[in-house]
């Protein structure tokens, strides 16, 4: 009985240090969104960047069955 509570202790204090950790870096959400500009099939990423771009994205890449063009920002 006395080991079982000292794991149990040791478990509640593994688990309370670990809120007070390292904090983790959290990345900046990818929105994306297909091209309302590009037309026809997307063969090559850049130029689905460079529609994106004129459409106030920061990129954008070729994607899917269809090669559809699909531009994308940073979320808030």
């Amino acid at each position: 009985m006395r080991q079982l509570s000292s794991l149990a202790v040791l478990l509640l204090v593994i688990l309370a240090t670990e809120e007070i950790g390292p904090m983790r870096v959290v990345e900046a959400r990818t929105c994306e969104s297909a091209s309302q500009r590009f037309k026809g099939p997307c063969g090559r990423d850049s130029n689905c960047a460079s529609v994106c771009n004129t459409e106030g994205f920061s990129g954008g890449n070729c994607r899917g069955f269809r090669r559809r063009c699909f531009c994308q920002k940073h979320c808030m």
